[in-house]
């Protein structure tokens, strides 16, 4: 095994914090409805989002007269990053048997596995605060019951969805773009009669998210189906899905800059996740991967946004 000097200890560290800023596990989607945006420093201040973009403004100049001025979104409380730390394990045993199998490499396998249990954590944030009634104006939410549900034959999912496009065009000027579903959700809608049949004629297929985009006029519908343990919880504890039975429509704009209007973003800092020095252990003849992310996540603008709750409740 080579050894790790100071100088090749900064090389390993720089690729593997750019593996690190890289990596998705692909079972996760909380960043398609928070896309992750890079900020400078911890001292900025939260742009939120109100209705100054959708004001007709009054342009017109006189010679000599002063030009009039805007600005998108309005600076709130200071940003309040959340750091999340943890070190991966790769015990020498499995490093030495590994360098016989060369394109293996254990030290990105130990930052995956970092990264996604801290990423886990990200997601539960995320779906926490979307599915949180109380982060919503009552124009911007509906609680569906018996057979409001989308999950039974007489419910009305295309009416419901196409209804909530329409207020958030109103209250924003856009239309949404993005629907997120919980598993039960996701079924519901692929099953539903009222789906199915826009398509009886055009595919003997299954129906697929791209198909159901289409069919609802949006550029994404997204199905969320990691689940979680609390950290206490036993072996034979079932499983909790993190996006649960509820449904999210949204306006997610394209890019990294957190400047345009949008739903939300999960503020990053510039250089993270961060992967330091490697180092080794003795006590258990381990090299340790210490890992830390700083991040949160911010719902800017709430009126981009829809909650159908219990959409896929049975």
């Amino acid at each position: 095994m080579t050894p790790l000097n100071t100088r090749t200890a900064q090389v390993v560290d720089a690729i593997l914090s750019t593996h690190a800023r890289g990596y998705r596990n692909a079972e996760f989607i909380s960043h398609l409805l928070f896309p992750r945006v890079t900020v400078p420093n911890r001292s900025m201040r939260v742009l939120k989002f109100g209705k100054e973009a959708f004001r007709m403004l009054n342009t017109k100049r006189a010679p000599g007269a002063d030009k009039k001025r805007v600005q998108y979104g309005f600076a709130s409380d200071a940003v309040s990053l959340i750091q999340d730390a943890l070190e991966g394990v790769v015990p020498i045993e499995h490093q030495e048997e590994a360098m016989s199998m060369p394109g293996i490499n254990l030290g990105q396998g130990a930052i995956n596995m970092v990264l996604d249990s801290v990423d886990l954590g990200l997601e539960y944030d995320c779906s926490q605060m979307a599915r949180n009634a109380a982060n919503y104006a009552a124009s911007n939410k509906v609680t569906l019951t018996t057979t409001a549900r989308w999950t039974d034959p007489a419910s009305t999912p295309k009416a419901d969805i196409k209804e909530g496009k329409e207020i958030i065009r109103r209250m924003t000027g856009r239309y949404p773009n993005t629907l997120i579903l919980g598993p039960n959700g996701a079924n519901a809608l692929t099953e539903h009669a009222s789906i199915k049949d826009q398509f009886k004629y055009t595919s003997a297929d299954s129906i697929t998210f791209a198909m159901l985009a289409r069919a609802l006029q949006l550029d994404n519908v997204i199905s969320g189906n990691a689940v979680y343990l609390p950290e206490t919880a036993t072996d034979a504890t079932a499983a909790t899905d993190v996006w649960g039975d509820d449904a999210i429509l949204a306006y997610v704009p394209k890019g990294e800059n957190y400047q345009v209007p949008a739903y939300g973003y999960t503020y990053e800092l510039s250089g993270y996740p961060q992967v330091t020095k490697p180092y080794f252990e003795d006590r258990n003849d381990s090299w340790i991967y210490p890992t830390k992310t700083e991040r949160r996540p911010y719902i800017l603008g709430a009126d981009a946004g829809f909650l159908f709750t219990n959409a896929g409740q049975s």
